[in-house]
């Protein structure tokens, strides 16, 4: 169920609708799309969206789908129901070209027996639908490929137009040379051919010689200056010509009338088969519509959930690509523990897109069709969408902005439950905020109470606190850039966002009294808490961009450390093949030698006393041996070097099996010991202890944390982990040479307010502490000196600090704080 009845309008589905019509073949498909609703059954949806991507993989791949005629002959085949009825030569033929497809299509999805179901959703649609291959064939002896009929389709439709060929000929013999005779005698020009004016072949003849040709001046042309005279000679051929086309029209309808005649019985299983034919369109549509949008089949599950990462809204990401920028894509997520989410953040900052995406992307997934985020998200099946967005203001109803809000939210209260999603922009808005904001309230308790799932957009401060203290309900922020003052389109969930009212008045130039006077009437509590939501969606963005970095190197150190083991199994393999090699060779040279040996000794028995003989076998021999023992000598070498390399490994292992004695007692924690949560990197100091919890600071973050939670860790344990964690990728070496080229040793804080100063400095010091600096300076401004106090009972706090004082005299004193850095 829907409502309100606009809710295409609203969601700007219409315009989807519009998008998938354009891509279907025939009215078959857009009679389909006109009629594509929505479905609360999950296995309808089910099969939608699985023919549908089945479509999508036949449209990606390489199998060619008959695509080529999708003709709707429907209406051709209810007019000839009445006995004495035919089709024409037209709608036969375009009869024999979509049967022809609904056969190839089903072919297509109907596999040989030894090959495996490539579609089985859309076969499965196949079914046991018709198909018709013998009347394709009888259309074939009727029609030609031009879609004509043919001269032998029939013996008496052959013999007409035997003779209309003949008579024709004659009278184009007889023109010919009438036409000739009359060039001659200059009566027409060189370049006049014979001319067919109603059916009749004549000669075109300027009106001044028209007396010179004898016959029968059946038309001039427009201007005049040209009649068309039919010669007396083939009057009588031409009027056969006109005969025999008569005979060959009823010839022709006679036919196509005996060829209907064995049709009409069969029209009702073949208008069957061309609801597949539009079920194959639509699907088409939607196949094609997906590809363009990016859509994809989500895993979809039989419950109420939204579980979406990267999703989003079609039509925004096709005029964006049109305009060659980029879609800032959606993370949300809902289901039974935290069912309503209250979206709250600035104007244009991207809250009703955010709702609109929602909306859009659940009603074409129950549509059936696929949609655009990303693969591991999941999808879930709602029975109502109610949707109140945008103004309903009415004079006929006498309605006002408020009160169509109002209409649509007893309509909300009386039918919502379980497996309803609520979609409010701007809830409570349109009336006095205190009491529109209490009604809102209200509002928003009862659909808590039916269990109802939501995305609500608001600015009322109310709906934050109550969505911050009650179970089933929970804030999300759109971001925003504080410093370039715009909007990120980017929606976090887990706190509720700034309006940036003042930040905004301020961009846009609003007097900075207005300004003063508007906070003063607002109350220091309610800036203040603005503030505070500014500074979290702020400090959100840092950490979470810290924890991008770190995954980013994490991915790179893995890609290394796989290379780099690779590589080593590489060197381990070509070691094993030298090793190898080296034997090979050892038992070469051992072979030779010994016979060397043998020769040497045969030779010296064969010379017996022959002594100079015996010297030069004995000498040979020598320098054989020479040669392997300087051979040899390389390889004590080496074997030398190997066994030095063996025993430094050796020493090694010793060192890392020598037990370290534990200096500390883990499992007692007190206060000052360095702590850490189980599973994680990152410690801190145990400030105090409070029963069975401590409070911890971690950096200038304090927390309280239980004490099963965290493991006691000496300072020892800390500085490897330092070490482990200090990879350092050629990319950050990078990033880290343009900061320190592009660092400025100064900071300039005055006029900030303490909060705000303290943030600044903290980053400051920690980038000259990452770059390496050694000395910088911090412009704080004399003043009453609580901003200098501040800032230096931090920097008294920081490690790498080694000592801060005030600038000199002459360079500005207590009004410039130096920090020498270790």
């Amino acid at each position: 169920m829907i409502y309100p009845h606009n809710f295409e309008q609203k969601t700007e589905f219409s315009k989807v609708r519009q998008l998938i019509t354009d891509k279907c073949l025939s009215p078959l498909g857009e009679e389909r799309v006109a009629g594509m609703e929505f479905s609360a059954d999950f296995t309808t949806i089910s099969e939608r969206l699985e023919q549908t991507e089945e479509f999508l993989r036949i449209i990606q791949g390489e199998d060619e789908f008959p695509a080529n005629y999708f003709f709707d002959v429907r209406y051709s085949l209810k007019r000839i129901r009445p006995e004495g009825t035919w089709l024409d030569e037209r709608e036969l033929f375009d009869l024999k070209c979509s049967l022809q497809t609904i056969n190839d299509i089903i072919r297509f999805f109907r596999p040989a027996e030894d090959e495996e179901i490539k579609y089985p959703a859309l076969t499965a649609l196949a079914g046991n639908t018709l198909v018709f291959p013998q009347l394709v064939g009888k259309i074939d002896t009727i029609l030609d490929k031009f879609g004509k009929v043919k001269d032998n389709a029939s013996s008496s439709l052959a013999q007409i137009r035997k003779e209309m060929t003949i008579t024709m000929s004659g009278i184009s013999r007889s023109l010919q040379s009438i036409l000739r005779a009359a060039q001659s005698d200059g009566v027409v020009d060189k370049d006049v051919t014979p001319t067919m004016r109603d059916g009749r072949l004549m000669i075109p003849v300027v009106p001044a010689f028209k007396r010179k040709i004898k016959g029968i001046v059946h038309d001039e042309s427009a201007s005049g200056k040209t009649v068309f005279i039919e010669p007396e000679i083939v009057v009588e051929a031409n009027n056969r010509v006109r005969e025999l086309e008569g005979e060959e029209k009823r010839e022709i309808i006679r036919i196509l009338t005996e060829f209907t005649n064995t049709v009409r019985p069969m029209v009702p299983d073949i208008l069957q088969s061309y609801e597949f034919l539009a079920e194959i369109d639509f699907i088409r549509a939607k196949a094609l519509f997906a590809q363009q949008i990016k859509g994809i089949k989500p895993v979809l599950e039989d419950k109420q959930q939204i579980d979406w990462a990267h999703a989003m809204h079609p039509l925004l990401y096709l005029s964006l690509q049109k305009q060659g920028k980029q879609i800032v894509p959606l993370d949300i997520y809902l289901d039974e523990d935290k069912r309503i989410l209250i979206i709250s953040g600035p104007n244009a900052g991207g809250k009703s897109v955010c709702l609109k995406t929602a909306g859009l992307l659940q009603y074409m997934l129950q549509c059936g069709l696929l949609i655009p985020l990303h693969e591991s998200s999941r999808t879930g099946v709602f029975a109502n969408i109610f949707i109140d967005i945008g103004d309903e203001q009415s004079i006929e109803n006498d309605l006002s902005t408020y009160s169509s809000h109002l209409t649509n939210m007893k309509f909300f209260v009386r039918n919502c439950n379980d497996k309803t999603i609520l979609l409010i922009d701007e809830f409570g808005s349109g009336t006095e905020p205190q009491i529109g904001g209490a009604i809102a309230e209200a509002l928003l308790d009862r659909f808590n109470r039916n269990h109802s799932f939501g995305v609500i957009t608001t600015h009322y401060q109310n709906l934050k606190h109550f969505a911050e203290d009650t179970e089933g309900i929970i804030n999300g922020a759109m971001l925003y850039d504080r410093h370039l003052m715009q909007p990120l389109f980017k929606l976090s969930i887990g706190n509720p966002g700034s309006s940036f009212a003042i930040e905004i008045a301020r961009k846009i130039g609003l007097p900075e009294d207005v300004i003063a006077d508007a906070s003063a009437k607002v109350g220091s509590d309610y800036i203040d808490m603005d503030k505070y939501l500014q500074d979290i969606v702020r400090d959100k963005r840092y950490w979470e961009s810290k924890r991008q970095n770190i995954r980013q190197r994490e991915k790179k150190l893995e890609e290394i450390t796989a290379r780099y083991e690779q590589d080593l199994e590489t060197v381990n393999k070509q070691r094993k093949e030298i090793m190898r090699e080296a034997k090979a060779e050892a038992q070469r040279i051992l072979s030779e030698a010994n016979a060397k040996i043998e020769n040497t000794i045969r030779e010296i028995k064969e010379a017996q006393a022959e002594k100079e003989q015996t010297k030069l076998a004995r000498k040979a021999l020598d320098e054989f041996k020479a040669s392997v023992q300087s051979t040899g000598e390389e390889d004590d070498k080496i074997a030398r070097k190997m066994a030095k390399l063996k025993e430094r490994n050796e020493r090694k292992k010793q060192k890392q099996k020598t037990p370290v004695q534990p200096v500390f007692n883990k499992d007692v924690i007190e206060v000052g010991d360095n702590v850490r949560l189980k599973g994680q990197v990152s410690a801190g100091t145990v400030m105090e202890l409070q029963g069975k919890q401590a409070v911890v600071a971690f950096g200038m973050i304090k927390s309280t944390v239980k004490l099963e939670q965290l493991e006691k860790v000496s300072k020892g344990q800390i500085k490897r982990e330092v070490q482990k964690s200090t990879f350092i990728s050629s990319q950050t070496t990078d990033e880290m040479h343009e900061k320190k080229l592009n660092f400025k040793q100064e900071i300039d804080v005055r006029g900030m307010r303490g909060d705000e100063a303290l943030q600044a400095v903290t980053y400051f010091i920690d980038d000259a502490i990452l770059v390496g600096v050694a000395r910088v300076r911090i412009l704080h401004g004399t003043g009453t000196g609580i901003l200098r106090q501040l800032i230096r009972d931090y920097l008294h706090s920081v490690p790498g600090v080694r000592h801060f004082q005030d600038e000199h005299v002459q360079f500005g004193g207590a009004g410039i704080t130096v920090v020498e850095l270790e």
